[in-house]
């Protein structure tokens, strides 16, 4: 397909700083794939020195295959298209003597910080899960903002920013004396990095001599300051962003990064894509007239060249159960009219909760479903234990393989003997391993911690000897007997049925590792079992990076997950007063960013977009009338169609669809 004249005017523009403002559907992803290969092209810029960023794994592969198909291998060889984070971990490995790190450093996901923020608080917060949760956001949120311990100690008002003040200094030094760095830390210390070092400075924007970044109201204030210090004052960039889609200001996003560039960079140019190739006019017409409600710092009219099509509809149901009912009767019967597959419908919803029924009426009628954003079996905290211990075993140097089991289940090695351990271990550029077996460590550390510590870490080296030798799934076997983990899961879990389940999933895992070193019906070949954790965890990023595109399911997500695809028929529930709008941004006065939520919903359906609502609902024990939502109210009502003002169906058309029912009954009786 060509370019449109705006998107070839947003391609062609490389001698300054440049914003596009891009449309929901607009072809933002074509801009920037055709740019790069503009600039390689007829620019004479080398691959190596371009640099994409963007927010997801996924979004940046689909981009790196798509700039491939478009140059060939050998012109798009060098390029870097990664996602903010994977830079700053680049960044942070190649300069990590600079940052005063060992080489390595280990990685904290979200459920290992907060195993640790659990330790270390013990005493201030008692275990309390809410006020972790919220200390955790705190955290986030101060290095999102580039705020240190001591900022935030200055800055603190309330007794609780006083308390979070000093658990968040607790935290960095213990995280130190690990050696390891948070997700967040993966933006702020390169952001500190180029404040900092001009050479490191001058080094990374010599790499870096052309940016592209998409997604670009997404941005943190640490991300547009990252941005800022890699494009310096040669200010070439093309920065990609749509402030209608701005919906993560939960996790930091500034969408007034937008305004800031302007300011920032005074002869930047804005171009404005405003081509929708995706939804028919009627489905752009309803999402412009809604976000009109919100203020605008630039304004962009969407139009689309496909006819207006099929009126919105807005259901009413008498309660969720019905809601979810109607949902999958309304497909049902609209598949077997159009002929259609599963997968061309999805159902979006503002709260994960929402799903439940859904689920439960699609498995009562044998609708084929996925759900995005489900708990990977890898990412389960009794298989992130294990593979701990596996990690372990073959590689005793993983700091934070090593941290997430020397303690779990207990063993009397508690905070302090690791902080101890960490501080020791940096001082002597070893892995905590390692430092457990040194003479000098007993100056650090002594009494029961130690003991503790020395048998523990001796156990490590007698199995990881037995599997040397060969006898692997004994040594195996021999692992689940010593650490006693299923004792441990239903001592931890809160319920036996709970429990059961966590002791199954351990036992799935063994059962694979033991096969595969067995040697499986398709694979006689032995492996040892660094081979076969290697390939596990491979397995573990090819499971979380799986798209299952191609399966005929109907999807079923949340409206932020929804955000960057498309479908051809939406289902977008719960349109009410509380849900969407959210109860919480009614109160916080944030009605704004639910509107671009509901945008974001809307403009995800390609031909048809059906809303729906419920008379009566039940929340927290009690049966409430919800009031429709305000935004179905602001959207155009000559194309909207309620059921309640539905005109009477003909009888070709009931018999039609009575036609459909039937056939679906048949097509289930031989089924079952």
């Amino acid at each position: 397909m060509k370019l449109n004249p705006r998107q070839t005017e947003a391609v062609k523009f490389v001698s300054g700083p440049c914003l596009v403002l891009a449309g929901a559907g607009s072809g933002k992803t074509r801009v920037i794939t055709n740019k790069i290969a503009y600039l390689v092209q007829q620019c004479d810029y080398k691959a190596r020195y371009i640099a994409a960023l963007t927010f997801t794994n996924k979004a940046a592969r689909e981009m790196k295959e798509r700039v491939a198909q478009t140059l060939g291998k050998q012109e798009s060889k060098g390029l870097m298209v990664s996602t903010f984070h994977t830079l700053g971990l680049e960044m942070i490995r190649r300069e990590h003597k600079t940052l005063g790190l060992k080489a390595n450093f280990s990685l904290f996901d979200d459920q290992d910080q907060m195993a640790l923020l659990k330790e270390l608080t013990e005493d201030q917060l008692d275990g309390d899960k809410d006020l972790l949760k919220l200390l955790q956001s705190a955290i986030s949120n101060w290095k999102n903002d580039m705020v240190s311990p001591l900022q935030a100690k200055a800055q603190a008002s309330s007794e609780r920013d006083h308390l979070f003040a000093f658990c968040y200094e607790m935290y960095q030094k213990q995280m130190k004396a690990y050696n390891a760095l948070d997700f967040d830390d993966l933006i702020l210390l390169p952001v500190l990095l180029l404040q900092e070092h001009a050479e490191v400075r001058q080094r990374w924007q010599n790499k870096i001599r052309y940016l592209l970044v998409d997604e670009y109201q997404d941005t943190n204030t640490s991300q547009y300051a990252l941005v800022k210090l890699l494009v310096g004052e040669r200010s070439r960039f093309t920065v990609v962003g749509d402030d209608d889609q701005s919906i993560y200001s939960w996790r930091g996003a500034q969408p007034e990064n937008l305004a800031l560039l302007s300011k920032d960079f005074p002869s930047l140019k804005v171009i404005k894509l405003e081509q929708n190739y995706r939804s028919t006019s009627r489905i752009l017409r309803s999402a412009n007239i809604l976000i009109a409600n919100n203020p605008h710092l630039f304004e962009k009219a969407l139009f689309s060249a496909i006819p207006d099509g099929e009126m919105l509809k807005v259901l009413t149901a008498n309660n969720e159960e019905h809601e979810a009912e109607k949902v999958t009767g309304e497909i049902i019967g609209h598949r077997f009219v159009n002929n259609t597959h599963y997968k061309d419908y999805a159902i979006l919803y503002r709260g994960n909760h929402q799903s439940r029924l859904l689920e439960k009426a699609l498995m009562q009628n044998r609708i084929p479903y996925k759900i995005s954003g489900g708990t990977s079996f890898f990412s389960r905290a009794e298989v992130k234990d294990m593979m701990a211990y596996l990690r372990v075993l073959t590689n005793p140097d993983d700091d934070n393989a090593f941290l997430r089991i020397v303690n779990t289940p207990r063993r009397e090695i508690g905070p302090v003997t690791l902080e101890k351990l960490g501080t020791y271990a940096n001082m002597r550029g070893k892995s905590l391993f390692a430092a457990s077996f040194e003479m000098g460590l007993e100056q650090h550390l002594s009494g029961r911690g130690l003991e503790s510590l020395q048998r523990f870490t001796r156990w490590i080296v007698e199995l990881a000897d037995q599997m040397e030798r060969g006898d692997a799934v004994e040594a195996m076997r021999q692992l689940q007997v010593d650490v006693r983990y299923e004792e441990y899961l239903y001592e931890t879990s809160t319920t036996p049925k709970a429990a059961e389940m966590r002791t199954k999933n351990v036992a799935e895992l063994f059962k694979w590792v033991i096969s595969d070193l067995e040697g499986d019906n398709y694979d006689q070949e032995v492996k040892t079992l660094k081979e076969v954790v290697q390939r596990l965890t491979l397995r573990d990023m090819m499971e979380r990076g799986e798209d299952d595109g191609d399966t005929d399911q109907v999807q079923l997500m949340t409206l932020h997950a929804s955000k960057g695809l498309e479908f051809p028929y939406v289902y977008l529930i719960g349109a009410e007063e509380g849900i969407l709008p959210h109860q919480t941004s009614i109160d916080e006065n944030n009605v704004d960013e639910e509107r671009r939520l509901a945008y974001v919903g809307i403009t995800r359906a390609q031909r048809e977009l059906t809303f729906t609502l419920c008379k009566e609902r039940r929340q927290y024990g009690e049966t409430v009338k919800p009031e429709p939502s305000r935004f179905l109210f602001e959207l155009p009502q000559d194309d909207l169609e309620w059921s309640m003002e539905r005109k009477p169906q003909t009888v070709e058309e009931r018999m039609t669809k009575e036609q459909g029912y039937i056939a679906n009954m048949r097509a289930m009786l031989k089924k079952s």
